[in-house]
């Protein structure tokens, strides 16, 4: 099972995108979605698979923070 957490973009270059979750930061193609500087985003294996609305990722990040607390 693969899980997608949010991050936040904050470079692009071309369709490849500087995604940050929390410290960590990696690239991912958003050739398939109208992403842009400060949206947040769903990867999955690379590749930008959906753009979400702030309070949408922020719920979701509160849920993983609560998982971990499990």
């Amino acid at each position: 099972m693969c899980v997608a957490a949010p991050g936040k973009i904050i470079s692009i270059e071309g369709n490849t995108a500087t995604v940050e979750y929390n410290t960590n930061k990696i690239s991912a193609n958003i050739g398939i979605v109208n992403a842009k500087v400060g949206d947040w985003v769903l990867v999955h294996a690379g590749l930008v698979i959906q753009v979400l609305g702030k309070d949408e990722a922020q719920s979701m990040l509160e849920l993983f923070r609560e998982l971990e607390e499990i």
